[in-house]
Order: structure tokens, then sequence, then C-alpha cells
């Protein structure tokens, strides 16, 4: 007996070092991943042309150094309707189209609120302007939070009438941003035809069912343009 407890108390400390390596291994792991993530971006040979989203709300942006980067082209997110506008969108939409970069706008979709309440808000801040690239709608927020509860039926009824709002006012199609949790929850990508562009960092996403256009493939890349990480896109040739 007393020899069984000394195998047993010589295997602890084996299996507590055994332990300690593979937490550090992880803790590097995890270390290594952010440090590279700070400036990764897919290879420009397969990817030529690649862009930024601006976040809504975002500090002073130099459009000149993002195009320095690498970027071809960026996109503006608006406020949600149901947040107060963004003081300073309208200037950074002006010095964004005075850059050499191709400009475009995300609006985010709030499945708790209606078409027309969503499509003012994009109509009053977005000039009508031929120059500037397909607008793009954010499906994120799934609705499943929304007081009174909306049907999946109603979500999908309200954003065909933000589509047909915002394409008539800026007289292209629009670009669906889905997110993986809104892809799963609603049939947007098999019903509604339009371009997809979807998200996933490092690894190209599949979620949606069919072939996307733009790829969120980093959503954390470091630049010198803003003060803030900034979600780095690609276009799919």
């Amino acid at each position: 007996m007393a020899r069984a407890r000394r195998k047993s108390g010589s295997f602890l400390p084996w299996l507590l070092r055994v332990a300690g390596i593979v937490v550090l291994t992880g803790i590097g792991f995890a270390m290594w991943l952010w440090w590279d993530m700070r400036e990764w971006r897919p290879d420009p040979a397969l990817y030529p042309q690649q862009g930024a989203v601006i976040a809504s709300g975002a500090g002073r942006t130099r459009f000149e150094t993002l195009a320095a980067t690498g970027a071809a082209f960026v996109y503006l997110e608006l406020a949600p309707a149901s947040d107060r506008p963004d003081p300073g969108f309208a200037s950074r939409l002006e010095s964004a189209m005075a850059s050499e970069l191709k400009v475009g706008v995300v609006a985010p979709f709030d499945p708790c609120l209606s078409a027309d309440v969503q499509s003012a808000r994009y109509t009053r801040m977005v000039p009508r302007e031929a120059s500037l690239l397909p607008p793009a709608i954010a499906l994120g927020d799934t609705g499943a939070g929304c007081l009174p509860a909306v049907s999946q039926a109603a979500v999908e009824s309200e954003l065909m009438t933000l589509v047909n709002q915002i394409e008539m006012h800026a007289g292209k199609p629009v670009i669906l941003k889905l997110e993986r949790g809104f892809a799963e929850r609603h049939e947007t990508a098999r019903t509604t035809a339009r371009d997809l562009w979807l998200m996933r960092d490092r690894a190209r996403p599949d979620y949606a069912g069919r072939p996307w256009l733009l790829w969120s493939a980093n959503s954390q890349r470091v630049s010198e343009a803003t003060r803030g990480p900034i979600e780095w896109v690609v276009v799919q040739r």
C-alpha cells in the first residue's frame, strides 16, 4: 500500500508539469494570434481589391493613410436608427469622398423598428451620389429581443421594404452584410437575391450556403489611419 502511494505521489508532479506546459502553450499561441491579427490581411495576389470599414462614432480618420496601407475602398457605418445620429458622419463622408478611395455606406438593420424609420435615417444622412459604392445593409440583430416580439415573417418583410427603399434612393442594388447568427435564424441568404458580405476572421466564410462578394477577413486590424481597430474587407474575384 505504501508503495502504491509513492507511485501516485510521484505521478502528480509530472501531471502538473504537463498541465502547466499546455496552459503556457495556449497563452503563448493566443498572444501570437492577437499580435498577428493586428496586421494580417489576405494575400493581395488572391484578393487584389481590399478595403476597410470605419465604425460609426470613429474619431478622425486619415483616409490617405488607409489607402497607403493597401485599401482601395472604404465603407462608413451609419449609426443605428434607434441611436442619436453620428455628428461626425457627414464630415467623415466628405473626407472619404475627397480621397482616392472608393466610398460606400453600411446601414444597420434593426428588426425592432419599421423600415420607414430606418430608410429616413439613411436618406437624410447619405446623398444621392452616383460615385458611391453600392450601399450595404448590416444584418446582425436577429430580432429575438424585440418588445413587442416580432415574427420571422415580419422581420423579413420589413427588411425587404428597407432594401427597396434604400435601392430607390441609391439607384443601385444593396449588398447584404450577413452575420452568422442572422443567417441561422432567417432565410435571407436563400430568399433575397442580393450580393452577400460575410464575416469570419482569417478563414473563408461558408455559412450562407452560397457564394459571397465581400469578406470581412480581420475584425481587429490596426492601422495608423485611425485610433481603434478597423474591419478589413476583401472582394471575391
